[in-house]
């Protein structure tokens, strides 16, 4: 089959290999669609982000290396003979990150907490191939009213909906969330799903605010026209938000904020309100500690996205609750066009993306 391989940072080349045989507890499949993650993107150029430090040792010691692809649908071709649940034919979406199966954790059904299991595209390979080999407990069935490329956004939205579950919103909850990319408008239409009351988005491009608005927003502020700290607060009757997202945050290099977005955010909450971190940011960051204790902050991380999270999030988009269909903006058709897909994704502001590029590899 043929697969795309790492070389090196920039370096991915598409290469015939070989496909091993079919687990017991796996299924193969054949990817429809597949788009890189924002994470994944930065990391094909080498822009530090999460995991940088594990590519990188990889490339170095392994390479050419199958990376990335945790984003897809897939039709499965053959299922192992200790799976049950799944039959030739079915569509699938899947989680990224799985549990060991080994540890304290999983031993005590905790395996949703679990940090020392494989990720796809990573320990694993993904779905940048004409075939992939994937564990069954990663798998959730694709609902029929679902099409194959907000399929591939699956993965992303049902993080997004863990993070808004950690947040824990209450009806009527004013939220705002900074960035207005895949996984912040992600998180606007699960926290309106999930009972917030105002919604009030950040960005500082234009397009982005449009569609925020569009698909649910109360109030989108460009912030390179306004300043959205003073901006939320004006319409929060001066406390700011009750829960705020940051999801702006990450290399400068890809038209990411940095830590200014973060920073932000961290003045347009309320005392006593909660900022969620999305964002990766590749390193160390200096914050002001004292302010966050003096307001009484809650600097919250999502938990891990896990079975149950991609249920859910099938549901939503089944019943059209969360709309993903708007945020596709470049679909594009066949295999030879992965690395196009990586460009548009690292550099969205350029190309006016809102959702990762999306490749089509079979129909």
């Amino acid at each position: 089959m043929k697969a795309w391989r790492f070389y090196a940072f920039g370096d991915m080349r598409l290469d015939d290999i070989e496909l091993a045989a079919c687990p017991p507890d796996h299924v193969l499949v054949e990817p429809l669609v597949v788009q890189p993650s924002a994470t994944e993107a930065q990391l094909a150029f080498g822009i530090p982000t999460l995991a940088y430090d594990h590519v990188k040792s990889k490339l170095e010691t392994d390479a050419p290396l199958q990376l990335f692809g945790h984003e897809f649908c897939a039709r499965i071709v053959e299922v192992g003979s200790a799976v049950t649940g799944y039959a030739p034919g079915d569509r699938v979406a899947a989680r990224a990150k799985l549990p060991c199966g080994d540890c304290p954790m999983c031993h005590s059904q905790r395996s949703d907490d679990c940090r020392r299991g494989p990720i796809i595209g990573f320990q694993l390979p993904g779905c940048f191939a004409e075939r992939a080999l994937l564990p069954a407990i990663a798998l959730v069935k694709v609902d029929d009213r679902i099409s194959d490329s907000e399929a591939a956004t699956l993965q992303s939205l049902s993080d997004s909906i863990a993070g808004v579950e950690t947040a824990q919103i209450r009806p009527g909850d004013s939220v705002a969330v900074f960035g207005q990319g895949s996984m912040g408008i992600e998180s606007m239409q699960a926290a309106r799903a999930c009972g917030a009351g105002q919604l009030i988005t950040v960005d500082v491009r234009p397009e982005a605010c449009e569609i925020s608005l569009a698909l649910g927003a109360d109030q989108a502020i460009n912030a390179s026209e306004d300043d959205p700290v003073e901006a939320i607060r004006d319409l929060t009757g001066g406390e700011g938000a009750d829960v705020v997202f940051e999801c702006a945050g990450g290399s400068v290099k890809l038209g990411l904020a940095g830590d200014r977005a973060l920073k932000q955010a961290m003045h347009a909450v309320r005392s006593g309100g909660k900022l969620v971190g999305i964002s990766w940011f590749g390193g160390p960051l200096e914050l002001d500690v004292d302010l966050m204790r003096e307001r009484s902050l809650r600097y919250l991380f999502p938990d891990i996205s896990s079975q149950a999270h991609l249920e859910y999030t099938v549901r939503l988009v089944a019943s059209g609750r969360i709309s993903m269909k708007p945020t596709i903006r470049h679909v594009l058709e066949g295999i030879d066009k992965v690395p196009e897909a990586f460009e548009i994704t690292a550099h969205k502001a350029q190309y006016q993306a809102i959702n990762p590029a999306q490749v089509v590899i079979a129909t």
